[in-house]
């Protein structure tokens, strides 16, 4: 099994935690509790040096995609549904329902949004860009404020735009 060493980075949303190896980041998620830390050996791999750095220009406005590999434990339907979430352009938003066609059935829709709430990659794998079909903001495991937070972010820098919700 591939060792995992973690790092913290303090965002403008908050404390995050990543989660990678030597190849890969595997995990990006908010802490809002200090319980919630992980320490273990030290040692920061170059790609999670690369996670910060690609973090830090993400929320100066000068990255809109991350070229950081990711890797996520799931199943193909997972994978698939993961895989959409990184197609979402930045900047725009699609519903779950638009999800659930692009998975090619209307019907996975319930799947393809408890696959969106089980990503373990936040940001990179942008999750927060999925919204109800009435346009509302629904889930998000890093609270609504910060799926607000990151969706008007993107919106500006894409379109100049304050507000978008």
């Amino acid at each position: 099994m591939t060792e995992v060493h973690y790092t913290y980075y303090e965002s403008p949303i908050g404390l995050l935690k990543i989660g990678g190896t030597e190849q890969y980041i595997c995990e990006l998620s908010f802490v809002d509790e200090p319980d919630q830390m992980v320490f273990g050996e030290p040692g920061i791999s170059e790609v999670m040096h690369q996670c910060t750095e690609e973090l830090i220009e993400f929320f100066h406005g000068k990255r809109k995609q991350f070229s950081i590999p990711v890797h996520q434990d799931g199943t193909d339907f997972q994978t698939r549904v993961w895989n959409e979430l990184l197609a979402i352009p930045y900047g725009k938003t699609i519903s779950y329902m638009d999800l659930a066609k692009k998975m090619g059935d209307p019907k996975v829709i319930r799947a393809a949004a408890s696959t969106n709430g089980k990503n373990k990659i936040c940001i990179i794998v942008p999750c927060h860009r999925v919204i109800g079909s009435d346009r509302s903001l629904t889930g998000y495991s890093g609270g609504m404020w910060r799926k607000k937070w990151l969706l008007q972010l993107e919106f500006k820098i894409a379109h100049g735009v304050q507000t978008l919700f």
